[in-house]
């Protein structure tokens, strides 16, 4: 394994060789869960995982640079061929006492190690040499019926990790299952639970979702199986309509007439944003961005750039009347083709003249570089203070809107619109570029 270690290797032949090491020492190894799942749905596997009988010690005698990275509960991480893989012991869970992870661990076998797992569609084992499925709990009918299904009991499974209930949901989503009749009432049942797990993981769950085009699934799910509630901690309800996430999609798949959208990806901001308007009406305020803030720990950035979205989308609704400045200042804001594309659910008419005059308008007069600066207000002997802001602020208004064309025009403007020091009595301070 050394020398193989330090070569670059497609994902599968690699983690077929680290399985290949455990199976040569006589442990009993399989991939595990999800790269099964994945393989079986016609998909191609962007990890592996590898449940094995092999103790965490033995697994770190055949790979002596192993690192444990959960090694109370067996869980080994290996690096080989360019790749990272999880070697996990073959195990049972002990008492959940948090809502999230078992007090302690028995190691055991690949029957009782797949039994105490979240879905049936995740409980698969495959032999990595010869593709072989070991599936003790149904799993492979549940992937042909397309059902999700918790393996045993489902109030057994969702009373001893909470976070399942979210993960249910996101895997039903995705795959466009259906929750099996008493998965789905015992979501349901366990859903206040989920209050006591961490902000960190909620909110890492809803990004996945709203991160994936089933997005749409995924909300409407979560909102009539009641997560909705503490996941956001807010009120229970179910939107009226979902449609400016289905929007949102829309235009990232090219069928629609937004412009700047195509080929690519739907941030999280503005989905927050569409749910958030979907759910709360066109005139949801700010306060209810503050508490998904905290309910979901949003990041700084995330946070910020929702509510510039929306921001946005209050300012288009006014569209006739912006001078061309303020236009061209709006087409200039990140987030602005997201609130044009949420625009377009209340005004298809109005975003279409939105459409129409980002359509007639030269990109390059969108957001020049100014003209004036600060530096050329100095140079020309206004004192520097809060004042400067508003003076170049109508100087670029100027600009945008072509009344002004040169530095010296501007400069001109703001002296008499500002009552500044004109060009005959001001002192300017020497200007270095001219020597």
């Amino acid at each position: 394994m050394s020398a193989t270690h330090r070569k670059t290797l497609p994902l599968h032949d690699a983690a077929v060789a680290v399985a290949r090491v455990l199976l040569d020492a006589g442990y009993e190894s399989y991939f595990a869960g999800g790269c099964v799942r994945d393989r079986l749905l016609g998909g191609v596997p962007d990890d592996y995982d590898i449940a094995t009988a092999a103790r965490p010690d033995d697994v770190r005698r055949l790979f002596p640079k192993a690192q444990g990275v959960g090694e109370s509960f067996g869980v080994m991480l290996v690096r080989h061929g360019g790749h990272e893989f999880e070697i996990a012991t073959f195990r049972n869970d002990g008492e959940y006492a948090d809502g999230r992870r078992p007090n302690d661990v028995r190691f055991s076998d690949a029957r009782e190690d797949a039994f105490r797992r979240d879905f049936t569609i995740n409980g698969l084992f495959e032999e990595p040499s010869t593709g072989r499925v070991v599936d003790f709990v149904d799993g492979q009918s549940d992937l042909t019926n397309r059902v999700i299904r918790a393996i045993g009991n489902p109030n057994d499974r969702f009373a001893e990790d909470h976070l399942r209930l979210l993960r249910g949901v996101r895997f039903a989503a995705r795959f466009g299952f259906a929750l099996e009749t008493a998965t789905a009432a015992a979501m349901r049942e366990h859903a206040g639970k989920l209050a006591v797990i961490a902000r960190e993981r909620i909110g890492g769950e809803v990004r996945r979702m709203l991160e994936h085009p089933t997005r749409v699934a995924a909300v409407q799910l979560l909102e009539e199986q009641g997560l909705d509630a503490p996941t956001l901690r807010e009120p229970a309800r179910v939107s009226p309509s979902l449609a400016r996430l289905v929007r949102l999609e829309g235009a990232v798949a090219g069928d629609l007439s937004d412009v700047g959208l195509l080929d690519r990806t739907v941030p999280v901001a503005a989905a927050l944003a569409a749910w958030a308007l979907d759910r709360h009406g066109p005139n949801v305020g700010e306060s209810v961005i503050h508490g998904w803030r905290e309910a979901l720990l949003l990041s700084n950035r995330e946070s910020v750039e929702t509510l510039a979205t929306l921001a946005a989308l209050a300012r288009v609704r006014h569209w006739s009347e912006l001078r061309e400045s303020a236009r061209k200042r709006w087409a200039a804001s990140p987030m602005a083709s997201w609130a044009q594309t949420l625009f377009a659910v209340e005004s298809p008419c109005g975003a279409d003249n939105l459409v129409r005059w980002r359509r007639q308008t030269d990109p390059a007069t969108i957001a020049p570089p100014p003209l004036l600066t600060g530096d050329h207000l100095i140079r020309a002997g206004f004192a520097p203070g809060p004042q400067f802001r508003e003076l170049l602020d109508a100087a670029y208004d100027a600009q945008l809107e072509g009344r002004v064309g040169n530095a010296a025009d501007a400069l001109e403007l703001v002296r008499s619109s500002a009552g500044g020091p004109s060009e005959s009595t001001a002192n300017p301070r020497p200007d270095p570029s001219q020597g």
